[in-house]
């Protein structure tokens, strides 16, 4: 099957890994794979070994929207026109060309799929989750138009049916993770950092993240030179925490690590994840840490607190964050025992909903399905041609 996948190859974001993971996966199951991805400078297509690239010009592009140029639908229509995919697969990247897409393929009479990821809080217990909303109906009727739209849970399609969608347009297929890549295992991390307890965020240094939080609940618990918290990532608000929040505290900045295996050995030293986020989608960073066996600890803002559900790991309400971790953070730091059982849960729950190789034959399956309908729909029309 030729898959043609539209997305994002930088900057570096849960969509960006999104589009990694599941098409290095298609890839290793021998579909062939065309990667479509916004480029402010053109020139940079290239091909190998079942996979080529497409760059589509850009003015702008971020980790939450991207501005294509008005070449960009031409550029898009002529190179599906060229590679003549079976199916297009968009993870959409919150940009205009999401609403021509769907004309652009039934022109060309190819079958499109769209992965939808913008955070949300299906509670809309805040100002952030009212902006997210508008999203959400901003995109809806579009969304209709796509033979079918990839969400991640079952509140996420809910939200979306409320809004319009019809129902057999949505499949709900959450994201997943490598568990034998992310697998508890031996790390001297701790050691590292001179830690008997070691609690880790990693995620973007932003508002909608709610950071701050964590960092202030951090500060006024006073857990002693033996517990440290690793801020794994970068945005906006870093360098206004930073100041505040040091290692007097026991707090310690790493930025943004590239590095996946160094990644994988901070979360197999953790004891404790926490994600103090006001709005989210489904977190891949908290799965990540959840097939790491670390003891988890999440905001019910978007699907997290589905996927912590049950005793999976601990679920926080959006409101008073802080407080609620004050109360908490003791707690993981004196309870060895429980810490431990937490994590052996968080790493069932992933082998038993969220392991990527289920994730790809769930998408696999839904490819086949899409095509046979097309099959049906062409069949048709010419038969009353």
């Amino acid at each position: 099957m030729h898959i043609a996948w539209l997305g994002k190859k930088s900057p570096f974001c849960g969509n960006v890994t999104y589009g990694r993971e599941v098409t290095n996966s298609l890839l290793d199951r021998n579909h062939q794979v065309s990667f479509l991805h916004f480029a402010q400078e053109e020139g940079d297509d290239h091909t190998w070994s079942g996979y080529q690239e497409v760059s589509l010009p850009c003015f702008y592009k971020s980790q939450i929207y991207t501005i294509p140029t008005p070449k960009a639908s031409k550029v898009l229509t002529q190179s599906l026109r060229q590679l003549r995919p079976d199916i297009v697969h968009a993870s959409l990247t919150l940009s205009p060309l999401d609403f021509l897409l769907p004309e652009i393929c039934e022109e060309l009479n190819i079958p499109l799929v769209a992965t939808f990821h913008p955070p949300f809080d299906g509670k809309r217990r805040n100002l952030k989750s009212g902006t997210q909303i508008f999203t959400y109906q901003l995109y809806a009727p579009f969304l209709a138009h796509y033979d079918r739209v990839i969400v991640f849970s079952q509140l996420q399609r809910d939200l979306l049916v409320r809004l319009g969608v019809p129902p057999e347009k949505l499949e709900v297929i959450p994201n997943g993770v490598d568990e034998s890549k992310y697998s508890p295992g031996l790390s001297d991390f701790k050691s590292q950092f001179k830690a008997k307890r070691l609690f880790v965020y990693q995620g973007r240094i932003s508002a909608e993240k709610n950071v701050e939080a964590l960092l202030r609940a951090w500060k006024q618990s006073n857990l002693g030179e033996q517990s440290k918290l690793l801020i794994v990532g970068n945005g906006p608000l870093s360098a206004s925490l930073m100041p505040f929040y040091g290692e007097e505290y026991g707090i310690i900045w790493l930025g943004f690590i590239a590095d996946e295996h160094k990644r994988i050995g901070i979360l197999r030293s953790a004891d404790v994840f926490i994600l103090p986020s006001l709005l989210e989608g489904l977190s891949l960073s908290l799965l990540e840490a959840m097939a790491c066996g670390v003891a988890c600890v999440a905001t019910d803002a978007g699907a997290d607190g589905e996927v912590l559900e049950d005793g999976a790991g601990v679920t926080l309400n959006t409101h008073r964050v802080a407080a609620q971790l004050q109360t908490l953070l003791p707690l993981f730091r004196d309870h060895l025992e429980w810490t431990a059982l937490l994590g052996q849960k968080a790493r069932t729950r992933v082998l038993e909903r969220y392991t990527l190789n289920g994730n790809i034959t769930r998408l696999e399956k839904l490819y086949a399905e899409i095509l046979q309908m097309q099959r049906v729909k062409l069949i048709n029309i010419n038969s009353t041609a």
